[in-house]
């Protein structure tokens, strides 16, 4: 096992240093609680809750393997008029010797096109901050000079998104980034691409009982080079307080989800990823914790039973 482990370990380090010297493709995080963190992947998104909500997310990807992805999240929106929402989102994921912090401004203007369905334009707009940090590497040969400078850049980003909804329904599809980039080092070789990445989203609430709401949701990702990335999920709400679900992204996981209303106002939410590719030999899983807050409380989504 330890053999394996240290393999593995050097075919990462390898990897690190092949993507030094030839580049890689950037891609963002990724959430296993995307029903509940929909405003970082869809600007359109920005004051569907309401007067104010705001979460915070915590995942760790892959535990037991060194440099594996780690993500905090915060995002925060709400009406400023009748159709009119704005909000902020931050994401900090770091992945082995990479640090990509994205800051954006949201705004989205909300269209009612039916008694109970309203349709919303959204953009996004802020800033993409990479670190590398190559001392985080262990390399047979450390003097090379390629690991001995560090790199940080600046780069800005654009992106839109369409949120169409109803009571107990929603379909969503954004681009999060329309600026497509690449940073070079001191050799003119590319260290990183970052293209853009496509999301489409879908979820409907069936109501099973005055106690029992049932809701499959579905979310897509496209980048140009890469396999399509697909999450399917079902949760079920006991209650209007207690939530338990499983989830599948193809070829990848399978997830087993659960939250609870701790107050009328916060919610918590837990998530666990088990691997079912090969990495799954050498991790033992992924955590994902959130905490989302809404100002108007269970009231409002009583009347509005999405729980999205």
């Amino acid at each position: 096992m330890k053999n394996n482990i240290s393999y593995i370990k050097l075919i990462t380090v390898l990897i690190v240093a092949f993507s030094a010297l030839q580049g890689y493709s950037q891609q963002r995080a990724q959430y296993t609680q995307y029903m509940y963190n929909t405003q970082t992947l869809n600007a359109g998104y920005t004051g569907t809750q309401g007067t104010l909500a705001a979460s915070l997310l915590y995942r760790s990807q892959w535990v037991g393997i060194d440099g594996s992805p780690e993500t905090q999240s915060f995002a925060a929106h709400g009406f400023v008029k009748e159709r009119i929402g704005l909000g902020l989102t931050i994401v900090n994921d770091n992945l082995g010797a990479t640090n990509n912090l994205e800051i954006n401004a949201n705004f989205a203007y909300h269209i009612r096109t039916g008694q109970k369905t309203k349709l919303s334009f959204g953009l996004n707009a802020g800033m993409d901050i990479l670190n590398v940090d190559y001392s985080k590497g262990n390399f047979s040969n450390g003097l090379d000079p390629i690991f001995q400078e560090n790199l940080s850049e600046f780069r800005p980003m654009v992106g839109a998104g369409v949120f169409y909804y109803g009571a107990k329904w929603y379909l969503g599809a954004s681009i999060t980034n329309l600026l497509n980039s690449q940073i070079y080092n001191s050799d003119d070789n590319i260290v990183t691409e970052r293209k853009s990445q496509y999301y489409f989203m879908g979820g409907y609430v069936f109501d099973l009982s005055e106690s029992v709401k049932f809701k499959p949701a579905v979310l897509t990702k496209h980048v140009a080079g890469s396999p399509i990335t697909v999450d399917v999920s079902a949760n079920f709400l006991l209650r209007e307080r207690l939530s338990l679900g499983l989830a599948y992204r193809y070829d990848d996981a399978v997830s087993a989800l659960a939250g609870f209303h701790i107050t009328s106002k916060f919610f918590l939410g837990y998530a666990y990823d088990y691997t079912v590719t090969g990495l799954g030999d050498y991790n033992s899983g992924s955590h994902e914790i959130i905490l989302t807050y809404n100002l108007e409380g269970l009231k409002k989504r009583a009347l509005s039973p999405r729980f999205f």
